[in-house]
Parts: structure tokens; C-alpha cells; sequence
């Protein structure tokens, strides 16, 4: 297992690739299939907060409290660049979904990049905390992002400017995430709940509680129907989009930081503070496999 808390997991888009980060600094990949460690990923001089795949699956962006943000070759395992510009912990990374831009967010300020040249398209900003998470749209026009005041804001991704500020949460916003038709955005938060919003009207439809922690990461399933969400209380909840009533309760034996869908629904993988990552079959909701560093995913 890492030798610290994992911060972030993700898939590839293929499904065949996990990818974890974590405290002590490290990024591993894992074969989804064989559950084996294929990598680990050195240069962050900090803890790394969060990772993402691009949506070909080619390269990795992970986000550090060292204020950089690294990509990642996946296939040769190289770093391919490094984009400095933040003055503070690098909390959040997200793609847009054509590939071509970066969102990173941290301190009072979220970065767009142009992942080719690694220039800097826009600086967002506003009366704002920290930005704890951001998240692009489908269809890449807005970014959504939570931070330390209580808010979710959305962005206009062309034009760097600020469109709407959904609040009702009452703590830190450590985590946001738009439905697949995009029409929901999901926000989780250290107020324990999960909070669905109307993307176009801005209004709350859903407030989700049952955690007895604060809420860390939040994510839709591929078909939309099912969100998952993982708390200090050390549980993932699954939940159902449409009537807001929980599906499962997922076990952990210590503090849940994030969660992610496989492509194809069937699996969720979640990272904690133990330095595990879980995978979890969805349907029955039982544990499949436990990663423990170099040894791959052991039962």
C-alpha cells in the first residue's frame, strides 16, 4: 500500500488502469485486471492531493502541496511537464473532456492550461476560500469547483468568468461532480452532506444525508443513476440519483478521501487513510480487492 493516506483515485477511460495518489508523494498505476502495481511515479516534492486521466487515457495530470502540477507519459511512466504558477497546495486537477485544457485548483485561485504548451489560458478567481475541488462539465464549457468558504461556484470556461455561486452548504466544499448529461452537479462537503444542484437554474434539488462525517469526495456513476460518496465516518454511500434514498452502505475501517466509477459502472474504487485502495463491486457491493502497494491487490 502507499505509505500514506491515498488523497485521490481515478480510472483510465479504458477501465484497465487505476491510478492513486497519495501523502507520501507517490503516484501508483495499477492493472485493474491482474491487480497488479505497474508503477510508481517520483518528482512531487509534497504530498499529492489529486490525479486525473486525460480522456485518450495517454496522460496523467496529478496536482501536489508542492504548488506544481505534473504530467504523466502512462505508457512510458516519464514526467512530460511540470506547470508552476500556484502559490499555494495544489488541491484539485481536472481535464476538459477534449483533452486540451488543464483546470488546477488551489489557494484562492483556479489555473486553466493548454496542456500542449503548458501556458496559462486564464486565471480564475474571486471572493472565494480555498479551492478545494474542480470539475469540468461534459461538454466543457463551465468548471464547478467547491472551496473552504462553503461555496460551489460555476465558471464559463471560454471566458474565465464567473457565472453562478450555489450556496446552502455550511463547511468546506471538498468536492464536485457533474452528471454525465450534465444537467446535475453533486457537491460533497465537511458539513456531512452531498447537495445535487439544477446546473441551469442553480437551484438545490437534493440534500443527501446519512454520513456522520465530513462528506470527501462525491462521484456519479456512468449511467448517472447511482452517486457514490466516501466520509470521514468510513463509509462510501451509494446512493440513488432520482429518489435520493441510499442503496449500500461500503465498509471501510478508516477515513474515506475519494471515489471513482470504472467506465463500465460495475466497479468503485476508493482511497484511505490507511493508504488502501478498495475495489468494490457494485452490484453486490462486496469488496473485491484491497491494493497493498508493491504487491498488488491483496484479499
Amino acid at each position: 500500500r502507499h505509505r500514506g493516506e491515498v488523497y485521490s483515485v481515478s480510472f483510465s477511460l479504458d477501465g484497465t488502469t487505476l491510478a492513486s495518489a497519495s501523502e507520501d508523494g507517490t503516484v501508483k498505476l495499477w492493472d485493474v485486471a491482474t491487480k497488479q502495481n505497474i508503477a510508481t511515479l517520483y518528482g512531487h516534492t509534497g504530498a499529492i492531493n489529486s490525479v486525473a486521466f486525460s480522456p485518450d487515457g495517454k496522460t496523467l495530470a496529478s496536482g501536489s502541496r508542492d504548488g506544481t502540477v505534473k504530467l504523466w507519459d502512462v505508457a512510458t511512466k516519464q514526467n512530460i511537464a511540470t506547470f508552476k504558477g500556484h502559490t499555494d497546495s495544489v488541491n484539485s486537477v481536472s481535464f476538459s473532456p477534449d483533452g486540451q485544457t488543464l483546470a488546477s485548483g488551489g489557494g484562492l485561485e483556479i489555473a486553466l492550461w493548454d496542456v500542449l504548451t503548458g501556458s496559462k489560458k486564464h486565471t480564475l478567481t474571486g471572493r472565494m476560500g480555498s479551492v478545494r475541488s474542480v470539475s469540468f462539465s461534459p461538454d466543457g464549457q463551465t468548471l464547478a469547483s467547491g472551496s473552504s468558504d462553503g461555496t460551489v461556484r460555476l465558471w464559463d470556461v471560454l471566458m474565465g468568468s464567473e457565472k453562478q455561486i450555489l450556496t446552502g452548504h455550511t463547511d468546506y466544499v471538498e468536492s464536485v461532480s457533474f452528471s454525465p448529461d450534465g444537467q446535475t452537479l453533486a457537491s460533497g462537503s465537511y458539513d456531512g452532506t452531498v447537495r445535487l444542484w439544477d446546473v441551469v437554474t442553480g437551484s438545490e434539488k437534493q440534500t443527501l444525508t446519512g454520513h456522520r462525517g465530513p462528506v470527501n469526495s462525491a462521484s456519479f456513476s456512468p449511467d448517472g443513476q447511482t452517486l457514490a460518496s466516501g466520509s470521514y465516518d468510513g463509509a462510501v454511500r451509494l446512493w440513488d440519483v432520482v429518489t435520493g434514498s441510499e442503496k449500500q452502505t461500503l465498509t471501510h475501517t478508516d477515513w474515506v478521501n475519494s471515489v471513482s466509477f470504472s467506465p463500465d459502472g460495475q466497479t468503485l474504487a476508493s482511497g484511505s487513510y490507511d493508504g488502501a485502495v478498495r475495489l468494490w463491486d457494485v452490484p453486490t457491493g462486496s469488496e473485491k480487492q484491497t491494493a497493498h502497494g508493491a504487491y498488488g491487490f491483496c484479499q
